[in-house]
């Protein structure tokens, strides 16, 4: 049986030290040990996550303050057109993708799942991509090939994360790094959900739903990403250090704000100076209402169709820089 670990704060004193439980229901189990750090979770709270998830919950979850369940400092890779009608939105053939695109993310922008994210002044692009994540288990230094039967040797629990991104910043500056990192540009969790060995094969048959103010604008399925979380590691493996605790954020479906034009207009786009080819994009873009403004609620779930699996539901606002 999968468990959910949310990590938390109470209210009262200031200073009082983050504290990690076990998700019942409605309710929190509190593990009895302090792990100051995900990684320290990781290598040392088995057993009291095991004898928490006993016990009944002594807990409300509407009394506590959800926290991020990844701690920083840690790295956010990430990945890029990973479905396929993303990538048919995105103005590219998923058939003949040969390559993995791998991005990161500033630890700056790891944020609670249940936070206000502020919308930088000098943004008007701000867009959402919801994306399964997955936290490492262990230190990685060296190429390894992991297959789907080594995996849960690599990956310690999957959560939700929202991958929010100026794209006024992130295409005409090409800075995915700067475009992505604001701070509380990546909420995370509510929870990080710990698999047990034989429920890996369900990270192939998961359901994303994002919704803005109760619309949703992308629900899709893990079945249909293009490379998949094993070989995705491995190729990872061979050009990146990662650390127990460190994250991989696995790709967007379709239905993000942003949409390019047909491949004709963007060849003819193209041939217009640099300068008024932008002014022309931005033009464009700012007429989408699907952008987000303050005032936005966002809503993101990462489930199994059978009730297996229930990553939590992410509750984000967005408000205006002041």
């Amino acid at each position: 049986m999968a468990t959910n670990l949310v990590r938390f704060e109470l209210g009262g004193d200031l200073g009082e030290p983050a504290r990690w439980g076990v998700v019942s229901g409605s309710g929190v189990s509190p593990l009895a040990g302090d792990y100051a750090t995900t990684a320290a979770l990781i290598e040392r709270g088995q057993g009291d996550w095991l004898a928490a998830r006993a016990k009944a919950a002594s807990l409300s979850l509407g009394k506590i303050k959800v926290l991020s369940p990844v701690t920083t400092p840690c790295r956010i890779y990430c990945q890029g057109a990973n479905y396929r009608q993303h990538m048919l939105e995105s103005g590219m053939d998923p058939d003949a993708k040969l390559f993995n695109m791998f991005f990161t993310k500033s630890d700056a922008s790891v944020a609670s799942a249940r936070e206000r994210v502020t919308r930088p002044k000098h943004v008007v692009l701000l867009d959402y991509e919801i994306e399964l994540a997955l936290v490492f288990r262990r230190p990685i230094g060296s190429a390894a090939t992991v297959d789907r039967r080594s995996l849960k040797d690599y990956v310690f629990g999957i959560a939700i994360a929202n991958d929010l991104s100026a794209r006024d910043v992130q295409l005409p500056q090409t800075q995915f790094f700067k475009g992505k990192s604001y701070r509380g540009f990546c909420p995370l969790g509510p929870w990080l959900t710990v698999l047990e060995d034989d429920e890996f094969d369900c990270l192939d048959d998961l359901e994303l739903e994002l919704a803005v103010n109760g619309t949703v604008r992308q629900r899709d399925s893990t079945r249909n990403l293009i490379f998949k979380p094993a070989e995705t590691i491995s190729e990872l493996s061979t050009f990146a250090n990662i650390a127990a605790g460190d994250v991989l954020l696995t790709g967007t479906p379709s239905g993000c704000a942003l949409r390019v034009p047909p491949p004709a207009i963007r060849r003819i786009a193209q041939l217009l100076p640099e300068q008024q080819f932008w002014k022309l994009f931005l033009s464009s873009q700012s007429r989408r209402s699907q952008y987000l403004r303050p005032g936005d609620r966002i809503s993101a779930r990462i489930y199994s169709v059978d009730g297996h699996l229930d990553l939590g539901e992410q509750q984000t606002e967005v408000i205006a820089d002041v």
